[in-house]
């Protein structure tokens, strides 16, 4: 995470809303310009098996065209109250697989931010009125244009942040998956009715939506997390202001682009892209501007507590999705041929690019070396390294050079330390940043790539003994958002599921991620949750009625 100073109430503030650091650095390799597109049916918006993960339908190329859909979606323009409005300033979006542009975006500032904030005010007093069916009939519609457009989205996301295609593919259709939830929760926002104590007294609630609600996006689900937040805020009734990641803006773009089609008002949703140098002010604004209800925001968890700080002078409703530390447990009692495949899509999907990705891989004893030659097998068959446009290829580039130096740094702990490098261990020959998956024996709990998040291609692995020793292994972290662990003794899966210290479990499964199930963290891994029938309730108050008959 980049870090900014911003002076609040006298105090700098170090902030770091920007998730992009030196990507100037990165090592530019051209590589051909060919656009990829599906040749079967649109990916389902259901969120895939570990096996599905690992196949998906089969794409082709076609040739290079001077204006492909996927640019259609680009611009220089920020989305403000219905209106594409050009910016006085701009900044480059870089590809990371080759340092290229993909476009320049427009570079918000403090007080573009808070006239978006007024437009968002102003068109929350009309649209809290809207009825829920007429709001779950523009987002199904919203939907279908999503899904209409998914393999333009997909290579928009690819440009963006080097995400392999298919994932990309996966990613549009998640995406799409929330927004249809979401149109169908609109309609089911239900209050209640109360037994009341007294004669003469009737007692009932109901749920309101909250204001406008304040959001800020990460880069490693540009599309996924636009929809899960905002189609959430605007389902309950609310307006949002966007910020999303300077890596990632013109997938956010392209979502309020199809939503503009769908028959979004203007002001329901708005999209303030910025550079970093704009970042902490637009993060101050939406953080304590009197007129922003709600905050929701996924990132690191350093960043979370700053943003709650500033929410906190004006009491706003946060919601947070922050930084994991995931547990990947492997008992003796496990089917190995289900554990290999789900370590595969757990850890190295998007290259461990995710908050939910396993980061501390723990394999009791006397399963251990079997565990660690399969997987290393299924690493070298499964992960191919090169230009992530290309569906042949499921392994691409960190999204940044301080990605890069961050797995570097914690693979160079582990060796200092007494681990073993089995394979891996160093920067890809296709140079930029990209890193070999890298798999790791030896690892101690005092190493960082057991203690600190890796969001990168480190399998480490910790060798155990007892159920009891790795529940304290596992639960000895200020963090808690995933968990995942494999066992066919149905006691001990009742057991572990209940003693781990995270707001997920993975139980046999290391993809578990949907629309319809509650994604959220413990500890100081976040508050609140996104997704599940309690979706809007981040974004809601809830009234209470008293009737005296």
């Amino acid at each position: 995470m980049n870090i900014f100073k911003q002076k609040v109430n006298s105090c700098t503030l170090k902030i770091a809303l920007s998730s992009s650091l030196s990507r100037r650095a990165i090592q530019t390799h051209r590589a051909n310009r060919l656009f990829v597109h599906c040749s079967s049916r649109p990916i389902l918006p259901s969120q895939p098996d570990a096996k599905t993960f690992l196949k998906r339908p089969a794409f082709t190329f076609l040739s290079y065209r001077s204006k492909s859909e996927m640019e259609t979606f680009i611009t220089d323009k920020a989305y403000i109250n219905g209106k594409w409005e050009s910016v006085a300033a701009s900044f480059e979006v870089l590809n990371p697989y080759n340092g290229e542009v993909v476009g320049r975006a427009a570079d918000c500032d403090k007080a573009l931010a808070e006239a978006t904030v007024k437009h968002a005010h102003v068109a929350f007093q009309s649209w809290k009125n809207t009825c829920a069916k007429a709001r779950s009939t523009i987002l199904k519609k919203w939907f279908e244009l999503i899904l209409k457009n998914q393999k333009s989205l997909a290579e928009l996301i690819t440009k963006e942040n080097g995400k392999p295609i298919k994932e990309s593919m996966g990613e549009v259709a998640y995406a799409a998956s929330f927004v249809e939830w979401l149109a169908e929760e609109a309609k089911r926002n239900y209050g209640t009715t109360i037994p009341t104590p007294h004669p003469n007294k009737r007692l009932m609630s109901i749920k309101q939506p909250i204001g406008v609600a304040g959001m800020i996006t990460p880069w490693n689900f540009p599309a996924g997390m636009i929809t899960r937040k905002a189609c959430a805020a605007i389902a309950a009734g609310c307006t949002v202001v966007l910020k999303p990641a300077e890596d990632t803006p013109f997938s956010a773009l392209a979502i309020a682009k199809l939503g503009e089609e769908a028959g979004l008002p203007a002001g329901v949703l708005n999209i303030i892209p910025s550079s970093r140098e704009h970042a902490p002010e637009i993060g101050t604004v939406i953080c304590t501007h009197p007129d922003v209800a709600a905050v929701s925001f996924t990132g690191s968890t350093a960043t979370g507590k700053i943003l709650l700080g500033l929410a906190a002078s004006t009491v706003k409703k946060v919601s947070m999705e922050l930084g994991g530390l995931a547990p990947f447990i492997v008992f003796d009692s496990a089917d190995m041929n289900k554990v290999i495949p789900n370590a595969i899509a757990c850890k190295f999907r998007y290259m461990g690019q995710t908050c939910v990705c396993a980061n501390r891989i723990f394999v009791q004893e006397s399963v251990h070396d079997e565990f660690v030659s399969k997987l290393v097998a299924a690493m070298k068959e499964e992960l191919h390294a090169g230009d992530t446009l290309d569906p042949a290829n499921s392994f691409g580039p960190l999204i940044n050079v301080k990605a890069l130096e961050k797995v570097e740094s914690q693979v160079e702990d582990a060796i200092k330390n007494g681990a073993t490098v089995v394979c891996g261990g160093k920067r890809g020959s296709l140079g930029g940043t990209f890193y070999e998956p890298t798999l790791i024996t030896g690892v101690t709990p005092a190493m960082k790539c057991c203690n600190e998040e890796t969001f990168g291609p480190i399998a480490a692995i910790v060798k155990f003994k007892t159920e009891d020793e790795v529940m304290a292994l596992a639960n000895d972290s200020r963090v808690g958002l995933a968990g995942y662990f494999f066992s066919n003794d149905v006691a001990q899966c009742w057991r572990v599921a209940e003693k781990l210290e995270v707001g997920m479990v993975g139980i046999n499964e290391g993809m578990m991620s949907t629309a319809e199930a509650p994604f959220g963290g413990v500890k100081e891994s976040g508050l609140g949750r996104e997704g599940s029938q309690f979706a809007l309730d981040e974004f809601t108050e809830m009234k209470y009625m008293c009737w005296g008959v």
